[in-house]
């Protein structure tokens, strides 16, 4: 087996999280699949897709989680944040209220995933429908959403559209670079315990186990 090839291959867990009708399903549809839908379905529990890309010399496959945005679906929250390497958060650029939520979402995520290191923990966040009616509809700034990711450590903004596929592909490419620096960090971290376990598989291997 080559550990090489092995190590230039990334599974990155992503949950995407956001009020209801903010475009979440969508998004993901049309960075998968190339579709957009007017249909508009609520997403019950969650479900995921995958997506493979080319990060440098790494082979990233992307599993997006999309979880439902009605308060009765959170309490499924746990069970599908943890182990995640990256969440983005949307809201629909037109609605004041889905872009007021997003803390809620912020903290809740972080509550429920109990990552490692809630302050490093990697997001992104996603301004979708700036495409309806020509951007006259806009209730959240620009400045404003750079502001609310400036008091969160500066994570990343990008201004999407599903329906005009318009910066998902990039703001996908920074889901991946930003889960992926995350990820080498932890890779430093456990390098000593892989060094162990990979010790133990060789023993096994010559039939030593000393069960």
């Amino acid at each position: 087996m080559d550990l090489s090839a092995t190590k230039r291959r990334a599974l990155l867990k992503v949950i995407v999280l956001g009020d209801s009708g903010v475009g979440k399903t969508s998004l993901m549809n049309q960075y998968v699949y190339k579709k957009f839908s007017q249909q508009y379905k609520a997403t019950i529990g969650a479900d995921f897709v995958t997506k493979e890309l080319q990060v440098d010399d790494k082979l990233v496959t992307l599993q997006i989680w999309d979880t439902a945005g009605q308060e009765r679906f959170q309490s499924l929250g746990a069970a599908f944040y943890r182990g995640a390497d990256c969440c983005v958060l949307v809201y629909d650029v037109n609605v004041l209220k889905s872009f007021e939520t997003l803390n809620n979402w912020h903290e809740e995520f972080l509550k429920q995933a109990d990552p490692v290191d809630p302050d490093e923990f990697p997001f992104i966040l996603l301004g979708n429908k700036i495409d309806v009616d020509g951007g006259n509809n806009r209730a959240v700034s620009e400045r404003k959403a750079l502001d609310w990711c400036a008091s969160k450590g500066n994570i990343p903004y990008f201004e999407t559209s599903a329906k005009e596929d318009y910066n998902i592909d990039e703001a996908f490419l920074c889901v991946a670079k930003i889960a992926l620096v995350s990820e080498h960090e932890l890779d430093i971290s456990y390098s000593y315990f892989e060094g162990i376990s990979e010790t133990v598989s060789e023993v096994e291997q010559r039939g030593g186990c000393a069960c």
